[in-house]
């Protein structure tokens, strides 16, 4: 894995960045799963999707009076999030141009259409091209799409990656019981799969407790189907309901000590991620739970468990676990607000995976 050979190089001499490390990481998973390799301006089409979501998120005074129109020119947000739209639909519009124009040179080499070795943007070009639907999809559709991917797929895999060994750090006796978990499991492996990473029962915990405390995002949109009466409110039909999963995950009725990372709270619970107890929905429930739920906890367990395999990590600079800074961005993604920076000291006693 790159990831850990970039960490490697820097022989515990320097400080390493991991909050920029997991980005890139993730990035370029989402990248290689929608397009089949690394984009080209993957970087500035992170960064201004990063920026659209932390101004969604953000506080607008406008929000609470929708039908002052002065108020929306005064805030400036919604001129804000229009120059991004732009810049970011030029930024997709180059991605579905390109992949196009690879097809047309496929075929003019093959004499027949691409149908092996398609990425998922080649197949809803073909699909747009062919009418396979009922209903037509056109490329807005499909820049729409890679968005989702894209915003959906990489600031929340790296941010509970992050958060998980930011969690850890503060609790060595945690750290260390991950990582002799892996370093048992993995012990003389050159690789490892889905069956290896099954027996990482703890590293599981872990990951649970984190998204208990830091899920990937705050809050979660739903329209009311129906008119439904809630602690002596109605709700009318159509009505837009937030739902704060973050004060779900921390509520002192559902559980036990709520502020504090536990994984042993997960042990021999019933309690899962699947959206059946609503206590703990980290990718929402019922038919609208987030499509991406399998590949984004891939892409967490994957790197983290070796993260844990390969390093010892410090903090830099003589720094306590007690100032590790632990605030969160305002927002929809809940990110860790300061980057986190380790040093990473290579565990030798180990194998080549």
């Amino acid at each position: 894995m790159k990831i850990v050979s970039s960490i490697r190089s820097t022989n515990g001499s320097s400080v390493v960045n991991l909050t920029e490390k997991m980005l890139q990481f993730s990035n370029s998973v989402t990248c290689r799963s929608a397009f089949g390799k690394v984009c080209t301006n993957q970087g500035e089409l992170i960064n201004l999707l990063r920026d659209v979501l932390d101004t969604i998120g953000g506080f607008d005074v406008a929000d609470l009076f929708p039908s002052w129109k002065l108020l929306h020119k005064m805030s400036g947000v919604q001129s804000k999030l229009l120059k991004l739209h732009q810049k970011v639909d030029v930024a997709l519009e180059n991605i579905v141009n390109e992949h196009i124009k690879n097809q047309a040179l496929g075929r003019k080499e093959n004499g027949d259409q691409l149908i092996g070795g398609e990425d998922l943007v080649d197949v809803l070009l073909r699909i747009k091209e062919n009418g396979e639907l009922q209903f037509p999809i056109t490329n807005d559709h499909i820049k729409a799409f890679i968005a989702d991917m894209f915003s959906g797929g990489t600031e929340t895999s790296a941010g509970s990656i992050i958060w998980a060994l930011s969690e850890m750090m503060r609790r060595p006796n945690i750290m260390a019981k991950a990582q002799n978990e892996v370093r048992q499991v993995f012990k003389g492996k050159t690789s490892f799969d889905e069956e290896d990473l099954d027996k990482l029962t703890y590293l599981k915990l872990v990951i649970n407790e984190t998204l208990r405390l830091h899920p990937p995002g705050n809050l979660l949109l739903r329209e009311c189907r129906k008119q439904t009466y809630i602690d002596g409110y109605t709700i009318p039909p159509k009505t837009r309901v937030l739902i704060n999963t973050w004060a779900l995950g921390r509520d002192s009725e559902s559980w036990d000590d709520p502020d504090n990372f536990i994984p042993e709270r997960f042990e021999n619970s019933p309690v899962d991620y699947m959206g059946n107890y609503f206590e703990f929905i980290p990718f929402g429930s019922g038919r609208r739970i987030c499509p991406g739920m399998q590949l984004g906890l891939a892409n967490v367990k994957h790197p983290l468990a070796r993260l844990l395999y390969h390093f010892d990590w410090a903090l830099p600079y003589g720094a306590s676990t007690e100032d590790l800074d632990m605030v969160a961005k305002t927002g929809l993604s809940a990110s860790k607000q300061k980057d986190l920076c380790l040093i990473a000291i290579e565990h030798r006693d180990n194998g080549k995976i």
